[in-house]
């Protein structure tokens, strides 16, 4: 079913829904994987975690190299664009359809791509940061 809202609505009613029936939460696959993932980060080091922490970090803002590369495909593209007609017109308009098509189909997965990475990004690091913090308060405490 297609819905205008975002993908945080549409866990929240599968969230909804199972409850609803009568089913653990902590059962469903979404939220299983956060477990997994968190355990994961749990067993490690603090001083290994805050590497990877680091690390992390790294990758979620070097994934602002896909949207540039993306806006920067019609520009390059319009710096050649008399010979790209002659050659994407040469036969028809065929060429021309398959080239748009692979263009926007490249654009389209890009884009995705990015924000998926993105999301994924900030789930790792926003676990990574609470455990460390969760860390820094008990040794606090003591």
């Amino acid at each position: 079913m297609f819905s205008s809202r975002g993908d945080a609505h549409k866990l929240y009613i599968k969230f909804k829904k199972a409850q609803n029936q009568n089913q653990s939460l902590d059962d469903l696959k979404e939220l299983i994987e956060i477990e997994e993932i968190k355990s994961f980060y749990n067993n490690q080091e603090s001083s290994t975690l805050e590497k990877i922490y680091y690390r992390v970090l790294k990758e979620k803002n070097g994934m602002g190299m896909i949207p540039v590369f993306v806006s920067a495909g019609p520009w390059l593209l319009f710096l050649f664009s008399k010979k790209l007609q002659e050659v994407l017109f040469q036969n028809g308009s065929l060429p021309f359809i398959i080239f748009i098509t692979l263009y926007l189909i490249i654009l389209t997965s890009s884009v995705i791509l990015h924000f998926r990475e993105k999301a994924w990004a900030a789930i790792h690091s926003t676990i990574i940061k609470d455990i460390l913090n969760d860390r820094k308060m008990k040794s606090n405490s003591t």
